[in-house]
């Protein structure tokens, strides 16, 4: 199987982790392993990867990338049960946690997976092909209102409306079935003039279906609360986001555990007794670099973050 995977913003991750010898780390997205494989040579034997993700193919194909590791121990989980996974392998504290989030080049190129618009498959989307919901039943069972607000929401398209109500319409016909059949639904939806420039005029769509079928923005702000309730002192946190929803998130839950304080602003001292956590330490996201952008498309959107435990 090839698990093809380039890592994002790979060495400003591993500065940014701060990764100490004999220390222990979560990889919450591990992927093909990119990340892992330098945090793993980089903690040393005597030091612990947990390595995370919700696909079958991405473990197998890490575990065999990776397979040199005596330190790396694998959990097809999502990274939303953190605090779970942390007391089945007996981890009472972290060094650090990566997320690197959205869906993987591997994910996009195995066109049986369903989550390009660019293959024709059936409509899947799932990053766990065991979850109960497929990027089918949302497109064939959720309402016109449901299907307007995730893909006006999730996908920022400003042509939500229609072609939910394209969506709707065609399917009173006969299901929508494969990835082609929504792409030229969308086509059709989509005035012409408004199809002539910019992205593919599927992709904020899909986006907005995949986001919705692996609940990928309702997990993050626990997440990040779980996880910076299990590092240790100094312990770092670094997320790298694609798009403005996520990236929106993450740094509102940042700024709020680095100032949790609700006391109304003219109160000579706190009374609420809410302690910071975090110190964040990218007052800005950090971008990946030009001749990264041109080697790697999908490093185009990317954006880092990173906070440190107090």
């Amino acid at each position: 199987m090839n698990f093809e995977h380039i890592p994002v913003l790979l060495n400003e991750c591993i500065d940014g982790l701060n990764i100490k010898k004999g220390g222990v780390y979560a990889d919450c997205t591990l992927g093909g392993g990119g990340h892992s494989s330098h945090i793993a040579s980089l903690i040393g034997a005597e030091g612990t990867l947990v390595g995370i993700d919700r696909d079958a193919d991405a473990i197998e194909a890490a575990s065999q990338r990776l397979k040199d590791y005596t330190n790396v121990k694998y959990v097809k989980d999502n990274f939303s049960n953190i605090k779970n996974i942390a007391h089945e392998l007996g981890i009472e504290k972290f060094d650090g946690f990566l997320l690197d989030l959205g869906v993987s080049s591997h994910q996009l190129n195995e066109a049986d997976r369903g989550f390009s618009h660019n293959h024709n498959a059936p409509l899947d989307m799932r990053m766990d092909q065991s979850a109960p919901l497929s990027a089918y039943m949302v497109v064939n069972e959720y309402t016109q209102a449901e299907l307007t607000r995730i893909i006006k929401d999730y996908g920022e398209e400003r042509w939500a409306k229609r072609i939910a109500e394209f969506i709707i319409n065609e399917r009173k016909v006969k299901p929508v079935e494969t990835t082609f059949e929504l792409v030229s639904i969308i086509k059709k939806a989509i005035p012409k003039g408004a199809r002539s420039d910019g992205p593919h005029p599927a992709k904020r769509t899909f986006q907005a279906i995949r986001i919705e079928v692996n609940n990928e923005l309702g997990i993050l702000e626990d997440t990040v609360r779980d996880m910076t309730d299990l590092l240790k002192p100094g312990g770092r946190i670094c997320i790298i986001t694609f798009h403005s929803l996520e990236d929106r998130i993450i740094k509102n839950v940042f700024r709020e555990l680095e100032d949790p304080c609700t006391c109304p602003r003219d109160f000579p001292v706190c009374v609420c007794g809410k302690k910071p956590q975090l110190k964040v330490i990218t007052r800005k996201p950090i971008l990946p670099s030009k001749e990264e952008t041109e080697e790697n498309r999908r490093a185009h959107s990317a954006k880092l973050r990173i906070a440190e435990k107090l």
